[in-house]
């Protein structure tokens, strides 16, 4: 499929220390990685920096864990500014679904009241939701944003169905299954307008959106530092002004259960904090070596080129375009439609993952929306061309038999 590979490929990364960007992360050569988005990807200095913090806790436990709370404290004081927050608002959490759970945990509700998602939402988070409501008696209703919808028609949408029953929004910053943006600002502006609260889940925020919790309105916010960030995994934040965050408590009780907001999350007995310690110098590393505002642009440059060259070979198999307008799209991922019988639900684009990343050696995410199946590109500093190239050359004709296999051919 060499003919599709017209648009000039853009020079591998080089970081300010003088090596190719690919060589500062510990990647498996023979993989190409085209989804940074699902798991995020560590590099090696603050790997060994993890590793290090962890051989220091298995040297000496006695001294090491009851410091452990001095020493979490520390580094979100560090963290908070990068995402624009303070470090009284903010709180490490485990991941973005355990922020959401610590959030719904504190609410209560009425028989009747209602939660407000889109249908663009985060599958775990719309069904913690759920069991809030279930828990009171009340119920979730999803507004359907259009995939192409810009920022002025979400908030209508929004605004059609924020009724007097709704006392909870929950939104996506940026919404995973979809790649997009939504205007949570101006949605909270009018959840407030008519009493209801707002939840603002930014899980991909950070790093892609410049100070993203104090841009993105609500009343609370959270967002993964193992994604865009590359942290160690199980590193993420919750931020929150909210009169009442005296009401949200860590997923497990411990030692510091008697201290205030945000104090009682740095003490969590025996886990695991090094991902929690590593992630001030993993963004220290994207800053210090390239540049945050730069990184934005070249992962913009990236995904648009390696959209257009694996789109192009899509193309000829798909009865529709295969770029696909999200209305608001952000700097690092895509969306490309996948030729019929794919995709056809959760199940079926997941199970897609599996056998590209089994049969050719591919990292990559699908998801389903209306029953029409997409690939979720996504690309950071570290993603060359030859990952487009191995795409074209061995993921697109899995994908084209798996479709025929779908259809009955």
């Amino acid at each position: 499929m060499d003919s599709v590979r017209t648009a000039p490929a853009p020079a591998p990364v080089r970081l300010a220390s003088g090596g190719p960007a690919r060589d500062a992360w510990p990647l498996d050569g023979a993989i190409a990685h085209l989804n940074h988005g699902s798991y995020g990807a560590v590099p090696t200095e603050v790997v060994r920096h993890q590793q290090e913090l962890r051989r220091q806790g298995d040297l000496s436990p006695v001294a090491w864990f009851p410091r452990l709370p001095e020493l979490i404290a520390a580094a979100r004081r560090e963290v908070a500014p990068f995402v624009g927050a303070r470090a009284e608002d903010t709180v490490f959490v485990p991941n973005a679904s355990a922020a959401a759970t610590i959030v719904f945990n504190a609410l209560h509700l009425d028989p009747g009241d209602e939660i407000l998602v889109s249908d663009h939402g985060y599958g775990a988070v719309t069904m913690g939701a759920r069991r809030l409501a279930r828990r009171f008696g009340a119920r979730v209703r999803a507004v359907t944003v259009p995939l192409a919808a810009d920022a002025d028609e979400v908030v209508e949408r929004f605004r059609a169905e924020l009724t007097d029953a709704v006392r909870l929004v929950v939104v996506d910053q940026i919404t995973s299954p979809t790649a997009r943006l939504l205007p949570t600002a101006r949605i909270t502006e009018l959840a407030h307008e008519r009493g209801a609260r707002v939840l603002v889940d930014g899980a991909h925020a950070p790093g892609l959106v410049e100070h993203a919790a104090t841009g993105a309105g609500g009343d609370w916010w959270f967002g993964n530092l193992h994604k865009w960030p590359c942290a160690p995994r199980g590193a993420a934040l919750l931020v929150t002004e909210a009169a009442d965050r005296d009401e949200l408590w860590p997923l497990i009780d411990s030692w510091g259960a008697e201290e205030s907001y945000p104090e009682r999350f740095d003490t969590q007995g025996t886990i695991d904090a090094t991902s929690y310690l590593a992630s001030p110098l993993a963004i220290d590393f994207v800053e210090r070596e390239y540049g945050w505002a730069r990184t934005r642009e070249t992962m913009t440059a990236l995904a648009d080129h390696g959209a257009a060259v694996i789109g192009a070979a899509l193309q000829p198999f798909v009865d529709a375009p295969v770029a696909t307008d999200v209305g608001m799209p952000v700097v690092s991922m895509r969306l490309l439609r996948l030729p019929d019988g794919l995709g056809r639900d959760r199940r079926d684009a997941d199970e897609l993952r599996l056998r590209l990343l089994d049969l050719a050696g591919i990292e990559s995410a699908f998801t389903s929306i209306g029953g029409v199946g997409y690939l979720r590109l996504s690309v950071h500093l570290y993603t060359e061309q030859r990952d487009f190239d191995a795409f074209v050359d061995r993921a697109v004709p899995q994908i084209l038999a798996f479709a025929e296999e779908r259809r009955g051919g």
